[in-house]
């Protein structure tokens, strides 16, 4: 009966595999710079698994509220030393107002190695789009402020740069570090 159980199991996650490399969620490149001007690829991370959130700097609730989950996620996974280091990534959908300062800010509150990326509002596009991420400015107020409406989504990307999981707000970081840890169990 185990032997049974486990060959379902990795049926399963062959199965999802395949289904995740057919949708080519994360499979584009793309060129951003980081918050020292240095220009990063998709590339640059390949050979880590990385934990990449979209969001933006002026949101007032929820992207706080998922860095500070992927930062939990990431802390709880870096207490097992046998484990290989996650990279927290975070990519803005607002390059308009999220400049490398903006980003350095912002981002000081959240885990110490979470690296963020801007670039021109193409570039921004195309890596959301490389993960089918929606987003949309909505109306300007009378200051000139608007809200960002965008996916909310934390990927899993493989050392190989596969998309091999995505977490709603829905999961906590408790969730998140041990999916992330199965993961890496059956890479």
């Amino acid at each position: 009966w185990l032997y049974l159980r486990q060959q379902k199991e990795r049926q399963q996650r062959s199965r999802r595999l395949r289904d995740l490399r057919a949708l080519a969620l994360g499979q584009g490149n793309f060129e951003l710079r980081d918050t020292s001007g240095t220009p990063r690829r998709k590339a640059d991370f390949l050979g880590r698994w990385v934990l990449l959130y979209f969001g933006f700097t002026h949101c007032p609730d929820v992207c706080p509220e998922e860095l500070e989950k992927l930062s939990r996620a990431v802390e709880l996974l870096e207490r097992d030393p046998a484990l290989p280091p996650v990279q927290p990534l975070f990519i803005t959908v607002d390059p308009e107002r999220d400049d490398a300062a903006a980003l350095v800010r912002y981002l000081r509150d959240f885990h110490p190695r979470l690296v963020g990326l801007t670039g021109t509002p193409e570039q921004v596009r195309a890596a959301a789009a490389a993960f089918r991420v929606y987003m949309s400015a909505g109306p300007r107020d009378t200051d000139g402020d608007y809200v960002v409406d965008h996916s909310v989504l934390t990927f899993l990307v493989d050392p190989d740069g596969l998309c091999r999981d995505c977490y709603g707000r829905s999961r906590t970081a408790e969730e998140v570090a041990r999916s992330v840890r199965g993961h890496m169990d059956t890479y």
